[in-house]
Protein backbone atom coordinates (compact mmCIF):
# COMPACT_ATOMS: atom_id res chain seq x y z
CA UNK A 1 0.00 0.00 0.00
CA UNK A 2 1.25 3.42 -0.92
CA UNK A 3 0.54 6.29 1.40
CA UNK A 4 0.56 9.77 -0.02
CA UNK A 5 2.01 12.33 2.32
CA UNK A 6 3.42 15.79 2.26
CA UNK A 7 6.27 17.08 4.34
CA UNK A 8 5.06 19.81 6.67
CA UNK A 9 6.80 23.07 6.13
CA UNK A 10 8.77 24.27 9.10
CA UNK A 11 7.23 27.52 10.30
CA UNK A 12 9.47 29.72 12.36
CA UNK A 13 7.57 32.09 14.59
CA UNK A 14 9.24 35.13 16.01
CA UNK A 15 8.90 35.40 19.74
CA UNK A 16 6.92 38.62 19.94
CA UNK A 17 7.28 38.64 23.71
CA UNK A 18 11.05 39.04 23.49
CA UNK A 19 12.07 42.64 23.99
CA UNK A 20 14.68 43.93 21.59
CA UNK A 21 17.54 45.74 23.32
CA UNK A 22 19.50 48.39 21.47
CA UNK A 23 23.27 47.97 22.03
CA UNK A 24 24.53 50.72 24.32
CA UNK A 25 27.23 51.86 21.86
CA UNK A 26 24.50 52.48 19.26
CA UNK A 27 22.69 54.94 21.53
CA UNK A 28 23.37 58.65 21.67
CA UNK A 29 24.63 59.50 25.19
CA UNK A 30 22.49 62.65 25.19
CA UNK A 31 19.08 61.38 24.01
CA UNK A 32 19.68 57.63 24.66
CA UNK A 33 18.00 56.97 21.30
CA UNK A 34 19.41 55.01 18.38
CA UNK A 35 21.86 57.24 16.52
CA UNK A 36 20.91 58.16 12.95
CA UNK A 37 23.94 60.26 12.07
CA UNK A 38 26.76 59.37 14.49
CA UNK A 39 29.61 61.86 14.75
CA UNK A 40 32.68 61.99 17.00
CA UNK A 41 34.10 64.87 19.03
CA UNK A 42 37.76 65.51 19.75
CA UNK A 43 37.31 63.57 23.03
CA UNK A 44 36.58 60.38 21.07
CA UNK A 45 32.95 60.08 22.19
CA UNK A 46 30.28 59.56 19.51
CA UNK A 47 26.92 61.36 19.51
CA UNK A 48 24.00 61.82 17.16
CA UNK A 49 24.76 64.89 15.07
CA UNK A 50 21.52 66.73 15.81
CA UNK A 51 21.89 66.35 19.59
CA UNK A 52 25.53 67.37 19.85
CA UNK A 53 25.00 70.37 17.58
CA UNK A 54 22.22 71.57 19.90
CA UNK A 55 24.57 71.04 22.85
CA UNK A 56 27.29 73.16 21.25
CA UNK A 57 24.82 75.84 20.10
CA UNK A 58 23.71 76.18 23.74
CA UNK A 59 27.21 77.61 24.48
CA UNK A 60 28.45 74.42 26.16
CA UNK A 61 32.22 73.96 25.83
CA UNK A 62 32.67 70.56 27.46
CA UNK A 63 32.07 66.97 26.39
CA UNK A 64 28.67 65.80 27.76
CA UNK A 65 30.07 62.39 28.81
CA UNK A 66 33.62 63.08 30.02
CA UNK A 67 33.05 66.72 31.00
CA UNK A 68 36.45 67.50 29.48
CA UNK A 69 36.95 70.93 27.86
CA UNK A 70 36.65 70.73 24.07
CA UNK A 71 39.87 71.76 22.34
CA UNK A 72 37.84 72.38 19.20
CA UNK A 73 34.29 71.97 17.99
CA UNK A 74 35.07 69.85 14.94
CA UNK A 75 32.45 67.16 14.31
CA UNK A 76 33.73 64.12 12.40
CA UNK A 77 31.27 61.60 10.89
CA UNK A 78 31.70 58.12 12.39
CA UNK A 79 31.14 55.93 9.33
CA UNK A 80 32.14 52.72 11.17
CA UNK A 81 29.44 53.04 13.85
CA UNK A 82 26.89 54.14 11.25
CA UNK A 83 27.57 51.03 9.14
CA UNK A 84 27.27 48.80 12.21
CA UNK A 85 23.95 50.43 13.13
CA UNK A 86 22.63 49.94 9.59
CA UNK A 87 23.62 46.25 9.62
CA UNK A 88 21.98 45.79 13.02
CA UNK A 89 18.77 47.39 11.74
CA UNK A 90 18.67 45.03 8.76
CA UNK A 91 19.22 42.00 11.00
CA UNK A 92 16.35 43.04 13.26
CA UNK A 93 13.85 44.21 10.65
CA UNK A 94 11.40 41.54 11.84
CA UNK A 95 11.10 43.53 15.05
CA UNK A 96 9.88 46.54 13.12
CA UNK A 97 13.27 48.27 13.10
CA UNK A 98 13.72 50.45 10.03
CA UNK A 99 17.13 50.78 8.44
CA UNK A 100 18.84 54.07 9.23
CA UNK A 101 19.42 55.87 5.95
CA UNK A 102 22.85 57.18 5.04
CA UNK A 103 22.87 60.86 6.03
CA UNK A 104 23.48 63.44 3.35
CA UNK A 105 26.27 65.96 3.56
CA UNK A 106 24.92 69.17 5.16
CA UNK A 107 24.70 72.17 2.87
CA UNK A 108 26.83 75.26 3.37
CA UNK A 109 26.01 78.93 2.92
CA UNK A 110 27.61 79.14 -0.54
CA UNK A 111 25.13 76.59 -1.93
CA UNK A 112 22.18 78.43 -0.43
CA UNK A 113 23.46 81.78 -1.71
CA UNK A 114 23.76 80.35 -5.22
CA UNK A 115 20.16 79.08 -5.11
CA UNK A 116 18.97 82.50 -3.89
CA UNK A 117 20.79 84.32 -6.69
CA UNK A 118 19.33 82.03 -9.34
CA UNK A 119 15.85 82.30 -7.85
CA UNK A 120 15.95 86.11 -7.88
CA UNK A 121 17.11 86.17 -11.50
CA UNK A 122 14.43 83.71 -12.64
CA UNK A 123 11.72 85.59 -10.71
CA UNK A 124 12.65 88.93 -12.28
CA UNK A 125 12.45 87.26 -15.70
CA UNK A 126 9.06 85.77 -14.83
CA UNK A 127 10.21 82.18 -15.34
CA UNK A 128 7.68 80.30 -13.23
CA UNK A 129 8.90 76.80 -14.08
CA UNK A 130 12.50 77.47 -13.06
CA UNK A 131 11.34 79.23 -9.88
CA UNK A 132 9.23 76.24 -8.87
CA UNK A 133 12.22 73.93 -9.38
CA UNK A 134 14.43 76.11 -7.17
CA UNK A 135 11.75 76.45 -4.47
CA UNK A 136 11.32 72.67 -4.49
CA UNK A 137 15.10 72.30 -4.15
CA UNK A 138 15.01 74.48 -1.02
CA UNK A 139 12.14 72.40 0.40
CA UNK A 140 14.04 69.14 -0.12
CA UNK A 141 17.21 70.52 1.47
CA UNK A 142 15.29 71.80 4.49
CA UNK A 143 13.59 68.44 4.92
CA UNK A 144 16.90 66.60 5.12
CA UNK A 145 17.97 68.03 8.48
CA UNK A 146 17.42 70.79 11.02
CA UNK A 147 20.94 71.98 10.30
CA UNK A 148 20.04 72.58 6.66
CA UNK A 149 16.89 74.41 7.69
CA UNK A 150 18.85 76.67 10.04
CA UNK A 151 21.40 77.43 7.31
CA UNK A 152 18.60 78.33 4.88
CA UNK A 153 17.03 80.75 7.36
CA UNK A 154 20.36 82.38 8.25
CA UNK A 155 21.21 82.93 4.58
CA UNK A 156 18.12 85.10 4.10
CA UNK A 157 16.06 82.80 1.89
CA UNK A 158 12.94 84.17 3.58
CA UNK A 159 13.58 87.60 2.05
CA UNK A 160 14.07 86.03 -1.39
CA UNK A 161 10.83 84.05 -1.05
CA UNK A 162 8.98 87.20 0.06
CA UNK A 163 10.33 89.13 -2.93
CA UNK A 164 9.29 86.38 -5.33
CA UNK A 165 5.86 86.22 -3.72
CA UNK A 166 5.35 89.94 -4.31
CA UNK A 167 6.56 89.66 -7.92
CA UNK A 168 4.16 86.84 -8.80
CA UNK A 169 1.25 87.88 -6.53
CA UNK A 170 -0.52 89.76 -9.33
CA UNK A 171 -0.29 86.84 -11.75
CA UNK A 172 -1.98 83.46 -12.02
CA UNK A 173 0.94 81.31 -10.85
CA UNK A 174 -1.12 79.74 -8.08
CA UNK A 175 1.06 76.68 -7.45
CA UNK A 176 4.28 78.68 -7.23
CA UNK A 177 2.67 81.13 -4.80
CA UNK A 178 1.42 78.26 -2.65
CA UNK A 179 4.92 76.75 -2.56
CA UNK A 180 6.41 80.09 -1.54
CA UNK A 181 3.83 80.52 1.25
CA UNK A 182 4.49 77.00 2.52
CA UNK A 183 8.21 77.70 2.71
CA UNK A 184 7.84 81.04 4.47
CA UNK A 185 5.85 79.52 7.37
CA UNK A 186 9.14 78.37 8.98
CA UNK A 187 11.53 81.07 7.69
CA UNK A 188 10.63 83.93 10.03
CA UNK A 189 12.15 86.30 11.02
CA UNK A 190 12.80 87.47 7.46
CA UNK A 191 14.00 90.98 8.24
CA UNK A 192 12.33 94.33 7.73
CA UNK A 193 12.97 94.29 3.98
CA UNK A 194 11.25 90.92 3.64
CA UNK A 195 8.30 92.11 5.71
CA UNK A 196 7.97 95.20 3.51
CA UNK A 197 7.51 92.89 0.51
CA UNK A 198 4.74 90.92 2.22
CA UNK A 199 2.81 93.91 3.56
CA UNK A 200 2.43 95.41 0.10
CA UNK A 201 -1.18 95.60 -1.06
CA UNK A 202 -0.66 92.99 -3.80
CA UNK A 203 0.90 90.46 -1.40
CA UNK A 204 -1.77 90.93 1.26
CA UNK A 205 -4.59 90.62 -1.28
CA UNK A 206 -3.01 87.44 -2.59
CA UNK A 207 -2.87 85.93 0.92
CA UNK A 208 -6.48 86.95 1.56
CA UNK A 209 -7.44 85.27 -1.72
CA UNK A 210 -5.84 82.01 -0.61
CA UNK A 211 -7.68 82.22 2.72
CA UNK A 212 -10.97 82.29 0.80
CA UNK A 213 -9.97 79.39 -1.44
CA UNK A 214 -10.72 75.69 -1.21
CA UNK A 215 -7.12 74.50 -0.78
CA UNK A 216 -6.89 73.80 2.97
CA UNK A 217 -3.10 73.76 3.00
CA UNK A 218 -2.90 77.14 1.25
CA UNK A 219 -5.47 78.62 3.64
CA UNK A 220 -3.49 77.36 6.61
CA UNK A 221 -0.15 78.65 5.30
CA UNK A 222 -1.61 82.06 4.44
CA UNK A 223 -2.97 82.67 7.93
CA UNK A 224 0.30 81.46 9.53
CA UNK A 225 2.35 83.91 7.45
CA UNK A 226 -0.13 86.68 8.32
CA UNK A 227 0.27 85.88 12.02
CA UNK A 228 4.07 86.12 11.74
CA UNK A 229 3.76 89.44 9.91
CA UNK A 230 1.63 90.89 12.69
CA UNK A 231 4.07 89.59 15.31
CA UNK A 232 7.08 91.30 13.75
CA UNK A 233 5.30 94.40 12.42
CA UNK A 234 2.15 95.45 14.26
CA UNK A 235 1.84 98.57 12.12
CA UNK A 236 0.66 96.49 9.16
CA UNK A 237 -2.77 96.05 10.79
CA UNK A 238 -3.99 99.28 9.20
CA UNK A 239 -2.99 97.92 5.79
CA UNK A 240 -4.76 94.63 6.51
CA UNK A 241 -8.16 96.15 7.28
CA UNK A 242 -8.21 97.77 3.86
CA UNK A 243 -8.11 94.34 2.20
CA UNK A 244 -11.53 93.44 0.84
CA UNK A 245 -13.22 90.44 2.48
CA UNK A 246 -10.32 89.87 4.91
CA UNK A 247 -12.64 90.03 7.92
CA UNK A 248 -14.99 87.51 6.35
CA UNK A 249 -12.07 85.23 5.46
CA UNK A 250 -10.81 85.21 9.04
CA UNK A 251 -14.34 84.60 10.32
CA UNK A 252 -14.70 81.60 8.00
CA UNK A 253 -11.33 80.24 9.19
CA UNK A 254 -12.77 80.10 12.71
CA UNK A 255 -16.27 78.97 11.70
CA UNK A 256 -15.06 76.14 9.47
CA UNK A 257 -11.92 74.98 11.32
CA UNK A 258 -9.16 73.07 9.57
CA UNK A 259 -7.41 71.93 12.75
CA UNK A 260 -6.95 73.25 16.32
CA UNK A 261 -3.58 74.84 15.52
CA UNK A 262 -5.03 76.76 12.57
CA UNK A 263 -7.98 77.92 14.68
CA UNK A 264 -5.54 79.20 17.29
CA UNK A 265 -3.52 81.05 14.64
CA UNK A 266 -6.70 82.57 13.16
CA UNK A 267 -7.83 83.82 16.57
CA UNK A 268 -4.35 85.26 17.13
CA UNK A 269 -4.59 87.21 13.88
CA UNK A 270 -8.06 88.52 14.80
CA UNK A 271 -6.83 89.55 18.25
CA UNK A 272 -3.82 91.36 16.77
CA UNK A 273 -5.98 93.23 14.26
CA UNK A 274 -8.54 94.45 16.81
CA UNK A 275 -5.80 95.27 19.35
CA UNK A 276 -3.32 97.19 17.22
CA UNK A 277 -5.62 98.92 14.73
CA UNK A 278 -5.66 102.70 15.04
CA UNK A 279 -8.49 104.09 17.18
CA UNK A 280 -10.47 105.52 14.24
CA UNK A 281 -10.58 102.11 12.53
CA UNK A 282 -10.90 99.97 15.66
CA UNK A 283 -14.63 100.43 16.18
CA UNK A 284 -15.28 99.81 12.51
CA UNK A 285 -13.37 96.53 12.39
CA UNK A 286 -14.91 95.28 15.67
CA UNK A 287 -18.36 96.12 14.34
CA UNK A 288 -17.72 93.96 11.26
CA UNK A 289 -16.68 90.94 13.34
CA UNK A 290 -19.60 91.37 15.75
CA UNK A 291 -22.20 91.69 12.99
CA UNK A 292 -20.89 88.54 11.34
CA UNK A 293 -21.57 86.62 14.56
CA UNK A 294 -18.07 86.12 15.91
CA UNK A 295 -19.21 86.74 19.51
CA UNK A 296 -21.65 83.81 19.45
CA UNK A 297 -19.16 81.66 17.53
CA UNK A 298 -16.40 82.19 20.10
CA UNK A 299 -18.77 81.58 23.01
CA UNK A 300 -19.87 78.25 21.55
CA UNK A 301 -16.24 77.34 20.89
CA UNK A 302 -15.30 78.01 24.53
CA UNK A 303 -17.55 75.18 25.72
CA UNK A 304 -15.05 72.52 24.67
CA UNK A 305 -11.65 73.36 23.20
CA UNK A 306 -7.93 73.52 24.03
CA UNK A 307 -6.61 75.86 26.72
CA UNK A 308 -4.65 77.98 24.25
CA UNK A 309 -7.77 78.50 22.13
CA UNK A 310 -9.79 79.39 25.24
CA UNK A 311 -7.22 82.06 26.12
CA UNK A 312 -7.38 83.63 22.66
CA UNK A 313 -11.18 83.46 22.55
CA UNK A 314 -11.59 85.13 25.94
CA UNK A 315 -9.08 87.84 25.02
CA UNK A 316 -11.09 88.63 21.88
CA UNK A 317 -14.38 88.74 23.81
CA UNK A 318 -12.78 91.06 26.37
CA UNK A 319 -11.98 93.57 23.61
CA UNK A 320 -15.42 93.18 22.03
CA UNK A 321 -17.01 94.04 25.38
CA UNK A 322 -15.36 97.46 25.23
CA UNK A 323 -18.03 98.34 22.67
CA UNK A 324 -21.79 98.48 23.07
CA UNK A 325 -22.35 96.26 20.04
CA UNK A 326 -20.13 93.57 21.50
CA UNK A 327 -21.78 93.69 24.92
CA UNK A 328 -25.25 93.58 23.38
CA UNK A 329 -24.39 90.44 21.41
CA UNK A 330 -23.00 88.87 24.55
CA UNK A 331 -26.23 89.67 26.46
CA UNK A 332 -28.32 88.13 23.69
CA UNK A 333 -26.52 84.79 24.00
CA UNK A 334 -28.22 82.88 26.79
CA UNK A 335 -25.11 81.04 28.02
CA UNK A 336 -22.65 83.94 28.09
CA UNK A 337 -22.50 84.38 31.86
CA UNK A 338 -22.42 80.63 32.51
CA UNK A 339 -19.60 79.98 30.03
CA UNK A 340 -17.44 82.89 31.22
CA UNK A 341 -18.02 82.12 34.90
CA UNK A 342 -16.93 78.54 34.39
CA UNK A 343 -13.53 79.60 33.03
CA UNK A 344 -12.52 81.40 36.24
CA UNK A 345 -9.77 79.38 38.00
CA UNK A 346 -10.31 76.51 35.55
CA UNK A 347 -7.96 77.19 32.64
CA UNK A 348 -4.97 79.53 33.06
CA UNK A 349 -4.17 82.76 34.86
CA UNK A 350 -4.64 84.71 31.64
CA UNK A 351 -8.04 83.10 31.07
CA UNK A 352 -9.07 84.00 34.63
CA UNK A 353 -8.02 87.63 34.12
CA UNK A 354 -9.97 87.90 30.86
CA UNK A 355 -13.05 86.20 32.34
CA UNK A 356 -13.16 88.60 35.30
CA UNK A 357 -12.67 91.56 32.98
CA UNK A 358 -15.56 90.41 30.75
CA UNK A 359 -17.87 89.89 33.73
CA UNK A 360 -16.91 93.29 35.13
CA UNK A 361 -17.82 94.99 31.84
CA UNK A 362 -21.10 93.10 31.50
CA UNK A 363 -22.20 93.66 35.11
CA UNK A 364 -21.46 97.39 35.06
CA UNK A 365 -23.36 98.05 31.87
CA UNK A 366 -26.36 100.32 32.55
CA UNK A 367 -29.65 98.74 31.48
CA UNK A 368 -28.56 95.11 31.91
CA UNK A 369 -26.76 95.57 35.22
CA UNK A 370 -29.44 94.05 37.45
CA UNK A 371 -29.95 90.86 35.47
CA UNK A 372 -26.23 90.30 34.89
CA UNK A 373 -25.26 90.71 38.54
CA UNK A 374 -28.06 88.44 39.77
CA UNK A 375 -27.16 85.78 37.20
CA UNK A 376 -23.50 85.99 38.22
CA UNK A 377 -24.47 85.51 41.87
CA UNK A 378 -26.58 82.47 41.02
CA UNK A 379 -23.66 80.97 39.09
CA UNK A 380 -21.35 81.18 42.09
CA UNK A 381 -19.14 83.95 40.71
CA UNK A 382 -19.01 85.60 44.13
CA UNK A 383 -17.22 82.66 45.76
CA UNK A 384 -14.85 82.28 42.83
CA UNK A 385 -13.84 85.92 43.02
CA UNK A 386 -13.06 85.53 46.72
CA UNK A 387 -10.79 82.58 45.92
CA UNK A 388 -9.04 84.57 43.19
CA UNK A 389 -8.32 87.40 45.61
CA UNK A 390 -7.08 84.98 48.26
CA UNK A 391 -4.78 83.12 45.86
CA UNK A 392 -3.47 86.34 44.32
CA UNK A 393 -3.76 88.08 40.96
CA UNK A 394 -2.63 91.17 39.07
CA UNK A 395 -3.51 94.67 40.24
CA UNK A 396 -6.03 95.36 37.45
CA UNK A 397 -7.76 92.03 37.99
CA UNK A 398 -7.82 92.63 41.74
CA UNK A 399 -9.49 96.02 41.28
CA UNK A 400 -12.15 94.59 38.96
CA UNK A 401 -12.80 91.59 41.20
CA UNK A 402 -13.20 93.85 44.24
CA UNK A 403 -15.62 96.14 42.40
CA UNK A 404 -17.65 93.13 41.29
CA UNK A 405 -17.83 91.80 44.84
CA UNK A 406 -19.05 95.13 46.18
CA UNK A 407 -21.61 95.38 43.38
CA UNK A 408 -22.89 91.87 44.10
CA UNK A 409 -23.22 92.75 47.76
CA UNK A 410 -25.94 95.24 46.79
CA UNK A 411 -28.03 92.44 45.24
CA UNK A 412 -27.55 89.76 47.89
CA UNK A 413 -31.15 89.98 49.08
CA UNK A 414 -32.47 88.96 45.68
CA UNK A 415 -30.61 85.65 45.63
CA UNK A 416 -31.86 82.75 47.74
CA UNK A 417 -28.72 80.65 47.61
CA UNK A 418 -26.74 82.72 50.15
CA UNK A 419 -26.97 82.81 53.92
CA UNK A 420 -25.12 86.08 54.19
CA UNK A 421 -21.92 84.71 55.77
CA UNK A 422 -19.89 85.21 52.62
CA UNK A 423 -21.03 88.82 52.40
CA UNK A 424 -19.98 89.40 56.01
CA UNK A 425 -16.57 88.04 55.06
CA UNK A 426 -16.42 90.51 52.17
CA UNK A 427 -17.30 93.44 54.44
CA UNK A 428 -14.64 92.36 56.94
CA UNK A 429 -11.86 91.73 54.43
CA UNK A 430 -12.43 94.35 51.74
Amino acid sequence: MIFSWRRKKKVTKLNSCKELTIPSHFRCPISLDLMKDPVTLCTGISYDRENIEKWIEAQNSTCPVTNQPLRNFDIIPNHTIRKMIQDWCVENKNYGIERVSTPRIPIDSSQVTEICSRLMIEAQQGNEKKCRELVERVRILAKESERNKKCIVECGVGYVFATCFEIFSMGIQEELLKDLLSGMTWMFPIGQEGISKLVSSTSLRCMARFMRGEDLSARQNAVIVMKELLYYDQSCTNALIDIEDLVESLYQMVKVPICPSTTKVSLTVIYSIISYTSSENNKKIVSKFVNMGLVCLVLEMLVDCEKSIIEKGLAILDIFCNFEEGKQKAYEHGLTMAIIAKKIMRVTEMATDCSISILWKLCKSGNNENNSVIEALELGVFQKLLVVLQVGCGEKTKEKATELLKLMNLYKDRVDCFDGSTFKYLKKSY
